[in-house]
């Protein structure tokens, strides 16, 4: 059960990144017996890349492992979204919100999980962030390989 706690973290983080999500973190909880096992801690731009975020992330956990979070808050300001998994936490700040909050501080003595290695010339062949308007292309589940070592990107 642990591994999937771990697994289904590394799925969050993988979709914050495929929203361009910034400074995605894995936060490793289980020593420090907090309330949950692991946070996913990232952040947007703007409320309405916080919120595509927090979709891609509902949507791939539910295909990947059929869960939805069992509690929400913050979706009608879209300024600190976060997801409740039980065993994982996902935080999706707008920058200043985060700053304020400091999870990482606060939660310091945390093992931080490695988060894969993207190339952005990759990732960001016509994207451009726009205020009024995130246009942004997705990664897929399928373009990740899930194994015991951790996580990687698939190269075609």
């Amino acid at each position: 059960m642990e591994n999937d706690a771990l697994e289904m973290a590394k799925t969050a983080a993988i979709a914050t990144l495929s929203r361009r999500a910034e400074d995605a973190r894995i936060l490793d909880l289980r020593e420090l017996g907090g309330f949950t096992d692991f946070f996913v801690i990232c952040s947007g731009n703007s409320n309405r890349q916080v919120e595509g975020i927090s979709e891609k992330v509902v949507e791939d956990i539910r295909e990947r492992w059929d869960q939805r979070p069992w509690h929400r808050e913050g979706q009608r300001k879209g300024d600190w979204i976060l997801l409740d998994y039980v065993d994982v936490v996902v935080h999706i700040f707008l920058h200043e919100k985060r700053k304020t909050y400091d999870l990482e501080r606060l939660w310091s003595d945390a093992l931080e999980i490695e988060l894969p290695e993207i190339n952005t010339n990759l990732i960001e062949v016509n994207y451009e962030i726009d205020e009024e308007y995130d246009e942004l292309d997705d990664f897929e589940l399928d373009d990740f390989i899930f194994d015991d070592d951790g996580f990687g990107i698939k190269i075609d």
